[in-house]
């Protein structure tokens, strides 16, 4: 029987209590909830060790930075690893909670970062990638400085394809 250990016995990050005791003290993965859909082993390796912790800010409230601030203060995990679905615009909120719950705890936690890219490979982004991404006139700046950028995002996005063959936008 095909079956994901982690995924068959998951915790949801809305619903889990801060002080739930299997956190205290953890590795704690913050996962997209769709990531086992979309790519089983990935999801494997990176949660192989780990309390995971589902979310999908698409169907659940979005203010996630308190929940994790609360976790961090309540269970001190040792690490705290967001994995996401890259181009996601939900998913992308969860890196941004992790980084601000730990910038409101002030809590000197080791937290890693990392995108599934095209359901096929994952990639570890920097914190500060994340706190560019929500800055929308710093990543126009880059984009102005490296136009070649969006060469890069046509291989990725196919909302950027279908702007640009129905000329919606530059």
């Amino acid at each position: 029987m095909d079956t994901c250990k982690h995924f068959d016995n998951s915790m949801w990050l809305w619903s889990i209590w801060v002080k739930t005791p299997k956190l205290n003290n953890s590795d704690i993965l913050i996962a997209s909830a769709c990531l086992p859909h979309v790519n089983r082993e990935l999801f494997e390796k990176l949660s192989n060790g780990k309390q995971v912790l589902f979310a999908c800010p698409e169907r659940e409230s979005v203010a996630y930075y308190g929940k994790v601030a609360s976790i961090i203060k309540s269970s001190k995990p040792k690490t705290i690893t967001v994995v996401t679905i890259d181009g996601s615009p939900h998913c992308f909120q969860l890196h941004a909670a992790v980084n601000e719950a730990v910038y409101i705890t002030g809590e000197n936690i080791i937290k890693k970062h990392y995108v599934v890219v095209d359901g096929e490979k994952f990639i570890e982004v920097s914190p500060n990638s994340i706190r560019v991404a929500r800055y929308l006139h710093l990543v126009e700046k880059l984009i102005n400085m490296y136009p070649e950028i969006l060469d890069e995002l046509r291989k990725h996005s196919l909302e950027y394809i279908d702007s640009l063959k129905n000329k919606k936008q530059p």
